[in-house]
């Protein structure tokens, strides 16, 4: 399939402004050639080390035999079942291969308890762990790691034979596995976790699951030449340029996934743009939409519309219903990744900022061991409705819940954004979804929804070091059973609450609303929110 992106109306306007100049400032091929200059000098020492993806579709081709002959031989030992124990970038691209695949991978990139009990019951003689950690200490991975050891010793499996390792050479994980005697595959350590779709991370749970990653790396190879040419064709370029050449009149990319056969892309996209632009208090938020939310009306003038189609009907159906002025995008997966990781640097590069950086993630990371060491009492609620207790900023708490809500939409102006972190079961609460559509036609306003903590590796950076016009609905629940972490002094419960409520004092400190809702009875409770946004 080859790859194609049309633009019209102000969108193609910005991309005639900019992309002259990208060519003869010679972008493109300075990003092939790995030029750590284009960002200025004060990204200069990052880029320097992270550019590597550039060239993942040939670097990586040596792991494709090495992978297909594991999974043989997990096979001819009777694994069927794969678990990949991955957070952020680390987790979503191996969920969008293997579900456009059609193949099967637990993606456990959740610290709530149930999930994790469920995930270690399920099949668990005949399944394999996969830990992907590029710095080797997530404490996500980490957790994950002892328990499923802990849980194979308990049922007479041997963990060196069932926990493989992914992570960057010379990282605390790599050495200790690799003493300990598991499989370890390393990855290039010049790759920034979100770009790294084309790498150890994304290839090795992909490809033990089944998916034909020799194909996908086929895909972003028959893309890599036409990215690397100055030109005003060159596709990296125009979307660079559509993404940001508007900026900052159109600060929120609407994506939209009806169009393509590729499952979960937006959420990937979602990861990358916002990781990579949101600091400085700049950046594009993603908001990823199934279709355009018709709630949402057709000409909000601060969200810019991409809609991912499949090239059958990228240019004979779809135009005729479509908006004026979308960016319209297909392409196989494997060129999809190439070209949307080009656009992205090439938009840093339009914004003024490192597109490699993530300063504001480690904020939430060092207030939740923060919270960990002194395991404080969680606060009391301000106030409690129909089961549900109410925290959050003085700004946003009432002693309804409706009220609350109302209160949480007027904290943000015309050009804000609400957005719905879901610290919950995911596989048990996957209707808590829901609240994004819901809370979307009650504000008129773009929503993004998130499940805690996998997006306090991605879209967390935005939110803290994006512009300053967001609010944030957390959902918390209360487990019907925590689950102890097998040496550590703190439990997968007092885990995610830890992180909840440390992500929620660092937006508070940088003047954020927070509205926090603890689901006590988490289905009975979704059906009163549901009433109460309705």
């Amino acid at each position: 399939m080859s790859f194609r992106i049309q633009v019209s109306g102000a969108v193609e306007d910005a991309v005639n402004r900019f992309v002259p100049t990208l060519v003869t400032d010679l972008v493109a091929s300075s990003i092939a050639d790995s030029n750590p200059t284009l960002w200025g000098p004060d990204a200069e020492a990052e880029a320097a080390v992270r550019l590597g993806w550039v060239e993942a579709a040939m670097t990586s081709r040596p792991l494709v035999a090495e992978i297909t002959a594991l999974r043989d031989q997990l096979r001819a030992e009777g694994v069927d079942h794969f678990i990949l124990a991955g957070m952020g970038g680390s987790s979503l691209a191996p969920e969008v291969i293997t579900k456009t695949a059609g193949v099967e991978l637990t993606i456990l990139d959740s610290t709530s308890p149930g999930q994790v009990l469920d995930a270690v019951k399920d099949r668990l003689k005949t399944s394999v762990l996969i830990v992907s950690s590029k710095s080797g200490s997530t404490v996500e991975t980490d957790s994950q790691k002892r328990t499923w050891e802990r849980a194979f010793a308990d049922n007479g499996v041997d963990p060196l034979r069932r926990i493989i390792i992914v992570t960057d050479p010379g990282s605390p994980m790599d050495i200790s596995a690799r003493q300990a005697g598991y499989r370890v595959f390393n990855a290039d350590p010049n790759v920034g976790g979100r770009y790294s779709a084309l790498t150890a991370f994304g290839l090795v749970p992909s490809g033990l699951a089944g998916a034909d990653i020799g194909q996908l790396l086929d895909e972003a190879d028959s893309i890599v030449l036409q990215l690397a040419l100055d030109s005003k064709d060159n596709p990296g370029l125009i979307l660079g340029a559509a993404i940001a050449g508007n900026m900052p009149h159109t600060n929120k990319l609407g994506i939209v996934t009806d169009g393509t056969h590729i499952s979960g892309l937006g959420d990937w996209i979602e990861q990358l743009l916002a990781e990579s632009t949101g600091k400085k208090g700049t950046g594009v938020l993603p908001v990823v939409l199934d279709k355009l939310a018709p709630e949402l009306g057709e000409d909000l003038p601060d969200l810019q519309v991409v809609r991912l189609v499949d090239d059958a009907h990228a240019w004979h159906l779809i135009p005729t219903n479509r908006h004026h002025g979308e960016i319209l995008v297909s392409g196989s997966l494997g060129a999809q990744f190439m070209v949307w990781e080009y656009a992205t640097v090439v938009a840093g590069r339009l914004l003024g900022i490192d597109p490699f950086d993530q300063p504001d993630v480690e904020s939430a990371k060092d207030a939740t061991r923060g919270l960990l060491d002194d395991r404080p009492e969680t606060p009391p609620a301000v106030h409690t409705v129909k089961g549900i207790e109410l925290r959050g900023t003085p700004d946003v708490v009432r002693p309804g819940l409706a009220e609350s809500i109302d209160a949480l939409i007027q904290s943000i102006g015309p050009d804000g954004y609400i957005a719905v972190q879901a610290y919950v079961n995911r596989v048990a609460l996957p209707q808590a979804e829901g609240v994004r559509s819901m809370l979307a036609a009650r504000s008129g306003r773009p929503v993004t929804f998130g499940w805690g903590p996998r997006f306090l590796h991605s879209t967390g950076q935005f939110h803290k070091g994006g512009p300053a016009i967001g609010a944030f609905l957390q959902l918390t629940e209360e487990a019907p059973d925590d689950l102890g972490i097998p040496d550590r002094p703190f439990s997968y419960g007092q885990l995610i609450q830890a992180q909840a409520m440390g992500d929620a004092a660092v937006l508070a400190d940088h003047g954020r609303p927070v509205l926090t809702l603890n689901l006590t009875k988490p289905e009975e409770n979704l059906l009163s929110l549901f009433e109460a946004l309705s």
